[in-house]
């Protein structure tokens, strides 16, 4: 069990038999009556964002979740996962995968989360090398504002990127956001 005072970003806690992750919370304690604490919750299962409000000191679950490190395989249909430690195979949905689809490369090590030993989140490592396969040539002159060009990647992702990059070219990407960090050196 967790107590409001162990609080913080990323704990995840159970709350009416589903898991819910912090995504941020304010303790309060006015000058009249009892603290509390005001939190925003993701659920883990939904992808929803609640807001609830929990009494000083009230308690609630640790969900039954297991973090484990997979190879990304393949993708047919389903996305094909293999378990570093017992090289066990899992599939898993597209709608599972979500945007993450846009980064998942053959090989690539990442963190599947399991609620009661059923796949309910992929969580990417948060920068990701990837080669431009598409990218139209950017004009010359126009860079005063800062201007940039879309490209397509390996995955079939597209990018907004400075008019230098050309086909060829690897980036890395910052998965959260989807956005250019740096051309990568060979």
């Amino acid at each position: 069990m967790y107590s409001t005072p162990d609080f913080r970003k990323g704990l995840r806690i159970e709350l009416n038999n589903e898991p819910y992750i912090i995504v941020d919370f304010q303790h309060f304690k006015p000058g009249k009556g009892g603290a509390f604490v005001r939190t925003k919750l993701k659920n883990l299962l939904n992808g929803r964002v609640v807001d609830k409000t929990f009494r000083s000191g009230e308690k609630v679950g640790k969900p039954d979740i297991e973090e484990k490190e997979m190879q990304f395989l393949y993708n047919d249909d389903e996305y094909h996962f293999m378990d570093n430690a017992n090289y066990e195979q899992i599939a898993l949905s597209a709608e599972l995968i979500g945007d993450s689809k846009n980064f998942l490369q053959e090989n690539t090590n990442v963190n599947i989360l399991f609620y009661q030993n059923r796949p309910i989140n992929l969580e990417l490592p948060i920068f990701v090398e990837l080669e431009v396969v598409e990218a139209e040539p950017g004009l010359k002159g126009d860079t005063a504002s800062g201007a940039s060009k879309p490209v397509t990647v390996e995955t079939g992702a597209k990018i907004q990127v400075p008019l230098f990059i050309e086909e060829g070219d690897r980036l890395k990407i910052d998965t959260r956001t989807g956005e250019y960090i740096e051309r990568v050196k060979r």
